[in-house]
């Protein structure tokens, strides 16, 4: 309902208001108004569609997985890396992995019963997932794709991308795993020279 009073509201640009929505202001016109929009990220709206509790953290840019972890307030290993991993055409799937630990290929593969897989270009990876490199995550994910945890996620709270570059989420591990409907396996080997 539209009235002649004037109400002022003070936000800050990308304030997150009721969970998934963020709130973006142009600049004032020539009259003094400004257009505001209304956006919600797809990570965040199928966080709350699933009814999954999460705590938005929002850091600005990080350049590497430990300057990740230290925005986050989190140790390396609670920072969870989404990988995209392609079996075949049009036949993806989304791995997830502690920080300090990568895709063990033979494990995976032994676990799907596959003989090869690849990691998509980031250019195939925004195709398959509608998230650019740095900010996947399964939830809103433009394709539901089958997901596989890595076993040491169970039992902490963890923190994934969310869709944007500078802004992650953190969740109970054991109940994302659940809400993912994720298969949980041994599929990583620690990080080379760690």
């Amino acid at each position: 309902m539209i009235t002649d009073s004037v109400h002022e509201i003070t936000l800050r640009l990308g304030t997150t208001i009721g969970g998934s929505t963020t709130v973006a202001v142009s600049r004032p016109a020539s009259d003094g108004r400004v257009t505001v929009a209304v956006m919600s990220s797809p990570a965040l709206a199928a966080l709350d569609a699933a009814g999954l509790p999460y705590r938005v953290i929002r850091h600005g840019p990080v350049r590497s997985l430990a300057e990740a972890a230290q925005a986050r307030g989190v140790e390396v290993p609670d920072v969870v890396k989404t990988i995209v991993v392609r079996r075949g055409e049009d036949d993806h799937l989304f791995v997830l992995t502690p920080g300090d630990r990568v895709i063990s290929w033979p494990k995976l593969r032994a676990l799907l019963g596959v003989s090869r897989m690849s990691m998509p270009d980031a250019a195939a990876a925004k195709a398959a997932t509608g998230y650019e490199r740095g900010t996947i995550t399964p939830f809103g994910s433009t394709t539901a794709w089958p997901v596989v945890a890595d076993e040491r996620l169970r039992g902490r709270e963890i923190t994934l991308g969310a869709g944007e570059h500078g802004v992650a989420v953190a969740v109970d591990a054991d109940t994302a795993i659940a809400t993912l409907d994720a298969t949980v396996a041994d599929v990583t080997d620690p990080e080379p020279n760690r």
